[in-house]
């Protein structure tokens, strides 16, 4: 008897292990959509942050390469700063965004397994039409994002090597040298937060169109 009741208790809590370990490895649509829009959040946060640095980094680059600068050292070490600035959040952002990428592909990948699972055709085409709507503009945000993480790199890179070119020669004529470069690179910055809001107007528009109500 104490055996059986052994036995069935040895059942019972490997039934409630197996349980607890399927519904920790599966995750429900609502929660794969709010991994989604969090990700897409924390995407957007980061823009912001990157519009104002780039604005930033590129005054000071203004300021430093300046032919009527009085405080060179001043403005090299600002620029210095805002270099390390800029260099940290373009890392941020492309890994906040290949987490956005991730998320989006498991979100609707999941969403399109699921709809085959209807038995009424009804709300299979409800379901399906949905996710093509949502689908597209999520996808906006991959439209929008072509080339910009590469400008991104490129700025960083080529900010760094002004910074380092003129930590070799911080004279009146370095400085000059390297202006007309310097002018293009704010361009690129320029280009690049334009290219970047497009980005999170995109992303706005997919998280106001996925966001769960609570």
């Amino acid at each position: 008897m104490k055996a059986t009741n052994l036995f069935t208790a040895f059942l019972l809590t490997v039934f409630i292990i197996a349980l607890v370990t399927f519904v920790g490895c599966s995750s429900t649509g609502m929660e794969r959509s709010n991994e989604a829009t969090t990700t897409m959040q924390t995407m957007d946060s980061d823009i912001k942050l990157v519009v104002v640095q780039l604005d930033a980094t590129s005054a000071s680059l203004d300021e430093l390469t300046n032919p009527i600068q009085s405080d060179v050292m001043k403005a090299f070490n600002l620029y210095s700063s805002n270099v390390l600035k800029i260099e940290s959040m373009e890392k941020d952002f492309a890994k906040h965004s290949n987490e956005m990428k991730a998320r989006g592909k498991d979100y609707f990948e999941e969403w399109q397994k699921e709809d085959d699972e209807y038995n009424n055709p009804q709300i299979q085409d409800l379901s399906e039409q949905r996710r093509s709507e949502l689908d597209e503009t999520y996808g906006k945000i991959a439209e929008n994002s072509i080339g910009v993480e590469s400008a991104f790199k490129a700025y960083v890179s080529d900010v760094k090597e002004i910074q380092i070119y003129l930590s070799n020669d911080l004279t009146p004529k370095g400085i000059a040298s390297i202006a007309p470069l310097s002018q293009r690179v704010v361009k690129d910055g320029d280009d690049l937060r334009n290219a970047i809001k497009n980005v999170q107007s995109a992303i706005e528009s997919a998280r106001s169109a996925m966001v769960t109500l609570q």
